[in-house]
């Protein structure tokens, strides 16, 4: 996509092909959206795309609403709607021609063989996603220790995600971080 094609068309190409890549969702998608949005097309700082990044997390609502900020931050409403849709319409396309073919090739072997293939990429894909966010927001050794906290204890307990999100923002309230 050359620098010379507008914002939303740029959105378009680099999403809808991102799309077809997201094996397990945006979340998985997270390395790719942070190299494109800040260290390609410059649309986002480090800190925007963290800040972008959170406030995706913390709404209710699907993961790829990450996608939806990215695309306001860029063009708008416009450019919200357009890399939202084609981050899903391919996805969504290939779902369900893929669907369809896996119905009718039930009782073969093969499919349980790919999904099962599929869960180690996924969760791979989901720690580098984890990675980058604490690299991008991480700025302080406080912060380090903090994330470093919060994925143990998310870990090695069952306490809600969501309290340490709340014990993450009353410490960045307080200035701590």
């Amino acid at each position: 996509m050359s620098s010379e094609s507008s914002p939303i068309a740029a959105l378009v190409w680099t999403f809808g092909l991102m799309s077809l890549f997201a094996v397990g969702g945006a979340n998985s998608a997270i390395p790719e959206m942070h190299r494109a949005a800040v260290d390609v097309h410059h649309w986002l700082t480090d800190k925007q795309f963290a800040d972008v990044f959170a406030i995706s997390q913390l709404s209710p609502g699907p993961n790829v609403l990450i996608v939806t900020l990215i695309g306001y931050s860029v063009a708008g409403v416009g450019g919200a709607l357009a890399a939202t849709l084609a981050m899903c319409g391919p996805t969504a396309l290939l779902a369900y021609y893929v669907s369809r073919f896996l119905d009718r090739s039930r009782d073969a072997r093969w499919p349980a063989i790919i999904q099962a293939a599929l869960v180690p990429l996924s969760i791979g894909l989901m720690a580098a996603s984890g990675l980058i966010v604490a690299q991008t927001s991480d700025q302080s050794w406080i912060a380090v220790l903090i994330t470093i906290v919060a994925a143990a204890l998310a870990f090695a307990t069952r306490i809600n995600p969501l309290w340490m999100l709340l014990a993450g923002g009353l410490l960045g309230f307080a200035g701590v971080v």
